[in-house]
């Protein structure tokens, strides 16, 4: 089942980001083959991160969640989401990023 998690930072992103990014990253990696896409989001090309967005292949609503829990971002009060169900337009096309 694929769901999308859409995050906005709050105010502890910056101190959060300086102390867990290794480990954040590191646990995106984990689990890659149930977030199997995830990055950052900004108004401007160059501006600051505000949020991020991640792509989840897994068997429920619940797996999702369970995941987001415990990415060290979220852990430690960086984020929060919202988690929403997606369905691809044309779905057996594949696409390389």
């Amino acid at each position: 089942m694929r769901w999308i998690a859409i995050f906005t930072d709050t105010s502890k992103m910056l101190e959060v980001r300086a102390r867990f990014e290794t480990a954040h990253f590191a646990f995106l990696d984990r689990y890659r083959d149930e977030i199997v896409l995830a990055g950052g989001c900004r108004l401007q090309p160059e501006g600051d991160y505000m949020g991020g967005l991640w792509v989840f292949e897994v068997a429920s609503r619940e797996r999702a969640v369970e995941l987001i829990e415990q990415d060290p971002y979220f852990i430690h009060g960086a984020r929060n989401y919202e988690l929403r169900t997606w369905g691809k337009a044309f779905p057996g096309r594949q696409v390389l990023l």
